[in-house]
């Protein structure tokens, strides 16, 4: 993995961290405004990658409140972040992949930080 702050990661192609938040405040999820507010200080201020166009950040999914909602790809030159906002369950499921090594704990903590989680669950996924 590049920039790997410990040899045991060398050979890992990347990381990826997978986090479910609940019980997220509904106007930040949402709002476009704040999702893209929100992908653009994850990329350049917390895992620190190159974004790779602007972010997709379309609103679908309306003939059912479960699916209703925004969701988010931001490709990002080491590869890329995706998130679906669920307003009917207040939640945001997100995934964050790299070959780039970043600070899986200060990524989660902004994210839980930024959408008001009350609650969340995470997972980190070495790619070998």
């Amino acid at each position: 993995m590049l920039n790997a702050p410990e040899k045991k990661h060398d050979t890992y192609y990347g990381q990826e961290l997978i986090l479910n938040l609940y019980n997220c405040n509904p106007e930040k999820i949402s709002s476009g405004k704040e999702i893209k507010k929100f992908v653009i200080e994850l990329c350049d201020n917390v895992i620190k990658m190159k974004r790779y166009g602007k972010a997709f950040i379309p609103h679908f999914g309306h003939e059912n409140p479960m699916t209703s909602g925004y969701s988010l790809v931001q490709l990002i030159e080491t590869s890329s972040i995706t998130a679906h906002f669920s307003e009917y369950k207040k939640s945001v499921y997100l995934n964050i992949f790299s070959c780039a090594w970043y600070d899986p704990k200060k990524t989660r903590d902004f994210c839980v930080k930024f959408f008001e989680a009350k609650r969340f669950e995470e997972h980190l996924i070495f790619r070998e």
